[in-house]
């Protein structure tokens, strides 16, 4: 295969991904009957065995028996596990909390400011260094924060949990080289009695829900939909470079976005500014991967 058909199947798997989540993101209305942590819940429990039947497929597996033995030979790796855990636990939850609770622009807000994030934590903790393209998104999307904060006063827990919480979550794994297929098996599993505890409270099994027969083929489609996303994600790695795969994270905030709308949610005219500040930060990293993947291919040439 060729390396132009390569990347058009990298795009495509990815784009397929970031649909699924959007439609995952949807999919929390059908489930009024439950609260947004048996949904957590439900989606960890039945998303880890699809991830581990993934990873034994792809040959990952070692990945996991690696990470095991570290928590032996390394005195405090458990706790960094525990918090990576933690960290990236609370941001499955809020993504099928928030729909069900009128927060869905606020995460799609934070989705779009996390990749800004991104290259400011890059350059703070890792010393990298920002292009003149990067300095600029980042001066806009100040601006934006900013006037939300100021004028708008409208920065919410969930846009800053996502768009601060990620970040960190990413940085840790980065840092104590979990950042792997196999380190975010780790954190599901950790986060595995939790989610048992919220399934066993939930309506499911305390009888709340009368007849439950429905909701439980809803549950196993929300399990469905979950794993697909994660495959389809992973499976688009190895075929597109880092400046592509970065552009195509921008996918996902603008359909979550569009799910808001339709879910009902709106922006109020006091939040325009905002929105707009972040988006011209959004396209100026978007402008610089087009133009940095139009160099690479001339230098093909």
């Amino acid at each position: 295969m060729s390396q132009q058909s390569n990347t058009a199947l990298g795009i495509t798997l990815n784009v397929i991904a970031s649909i699924l989540f959007a439609v995952m993101f949807a999919y929390t209305s059908l489930l009024s009957a439950l609260e947004g942590n048996e949904i957590y819940g439900w989606r960890i429990l039945l998303t880890l065995p699809c991830l581990t039947l993934f990873i034994i497929a792809q040959g990952n597996w070692s990945q996991v028996r690696q990470i095991y033995k570290r928590l032996y030979k390394e005195r405090f790796f458990i706790f960094t596990r525990l918090i990576s855990s933690f960290l990236i636990g609370l941001q499955l939850w809020l993504f099928m909390w928030a729909p069900r609770n009128g927060y869905g622009l606020d995460v799609s807000l934070g989705y779009f400011m996390m990749p800004i994030i991104m290259v400011i934590l890059g350059r703070v903790a890792f010393k990298d260094k920002m292009s003149a393209w990067q300095k600029l998104s980042c001066i806009f999307a100040i601006l934006g924060v900013i006037h939300m904060l100021v004028v708008s006063q409208t920065l919410t827990w969930p846009t800053l949990l996502i768009c601060l919480g990620y970040p960190i979550y990413f940085w840790l794994r980065q840092r104590t080289n979990t950042n792997n297929i196999g380190g975010v098996w780790f954190d599901m599993i950790l986060s595995l009695p939790l989610s048992l505890l919220f399934i066993f409270k939930g309506g499911v099994f305390t009888g709340a829900l009368g007849s439950p027969f429905d909701t439980f083929w809803l549950i196993l489609g929300l399990g469905l939909i979950s794993a697909l996303a994660l495959g389809f994600q992973s499976l688009s790695a190895p075929h597109l470079n880092l400046t592509l795969f970065g552009l195509l994270v921008y996918v996902e905030p603008v359909l979550l976005f569009i799910v808001s709308i339709i879910l009902g949610e709106t922006i109020k005219s006091a939040e325009w500014p905002t929105y707009i500040a972040i988006w011209m930060a959004v396209c100026t990293l978007i402008l610089e991967g087009i133009m940095s993947l139009k160099k690479k291919s001339y230098a093909q040439v």
